[in-house]
């Protein structure tokens, strides 16, 4: 199973800078499927899913943004009371630790998608896998 591309940007915490590269990728075609904002005083890093993973990254780079990608798992989460607690239990179970999550709503009713980074994706994915949690597939976020 191959992870799900997320694309971390580096964007400058100043007035308008979001809006130039959220503009940028609209403007190419590009369906911004989920999103994620990390910030501090001077910068944020935008994590982002998109639909062309490979385009982004070519666009990114000829318009001189600071970007990295990074392989992230996804879940298709129970939107019910202690869905995402059933997931984290199953990763804490298999000793992964969890560095960061976000989720977004997805079109199927009675659920919500979840991303995860992991410290250990192969031990992460099998314990996922193991409890009987559905793992969302790349063309399922990139499709999103």
């Amino acid at each position: 199973m191959n992870s799900i591309q997320q694309i971390s940007v580096f964007v400058e915490n100043e007035t308008g800078k979001l809006a130039e590269l959220t503009r940028l990728i609209g403007d190419a075609g590009i369906d911004l499927c989920a999103l994620s904002l990390a910030d501090t005083r001077d910068f944020g890093i935008l994590r982002i899913i998109v639909n062309k993973p490979e385009e982004t990254c070519t666009l990114l780079s000829d318009n001189g943004w600071t970007f990295k990608i990074t392989p992230v798992i996804g879940v298709k989460v129970p939107d019910v009371p202690g869905g995402v607690a059933g997931i984290l239990a199953a990763l804490s179970d298999a000793n992964v630790n969890v560095e960061y999550m976000y989720a977004f709503v997805n079109r199927t009713p009675g659920e919500a998608d979840t991303i995860f980074r992991v410290d250990d994706e192969e031990t992460a994915l099998a314990a996922l896998q193991n409890a009987g949690i559905e793992i969302l597939k790349p063309e399922e976020a990139y499709g999103i």
